[in-house]
């Protein structure tokens, strides 16, 4: 007889890189006295769903509620919310300071232009 439950999807953020996000995320605004509704999605789910969205290129409203994620318009408020927050920007520098420390990081193939970096006047 086969169960008809099903499993959870894998995870997309292993526990490692969950360890270098989860201290990022700002902390929750507190919730209004008496409000109701559905449990908040957690941030790693949320994260996943994220992750999901932004790997498959689904729209937002077509992440599936069922993959345990929260819906497609909570992940992408998060998303931005974390954004505005700059979670994403100290993130980058978390994982490259990270990959650094064990010798993983290979600046030979690294380039700049000056969009992204401002270039000093009158240095030679």
């Amino acid at each position: 007889m086969s169960s008809s439950a099903s499993c959870p999807p894998p995870r997309l953020i292993s526990d490692e890189l969950w360890a270098l996000v989860e201290p990022l995320i700002p902390p929750r605004k507190p919730a209004i006295h008496g409000r109701t509704g559905r449990p908040r999605t957690s941030d790693r789910d949320v994260l996943e769903g994220i992750a999901f969205v932004l790997s498959t290129g689904i729209g937002w409203a077509k992440l599936p509620v069922e993959l345990g994620y929260g819906s497609g318009w909570t992940c992408w408020r998060r998303m931005h919310e974390w954004a505005e927050a700059g979670v994403f920007d100290r993130l980058h520098v978390a994982v490259l300071n990270q990959l650094g420390e064990r010798g993983e990081r290979d600046w030979s193939r690294a380039s700049l232009d000056s969009v992204s970096v401002r270039a000093k006047r009158g240095v030679s």
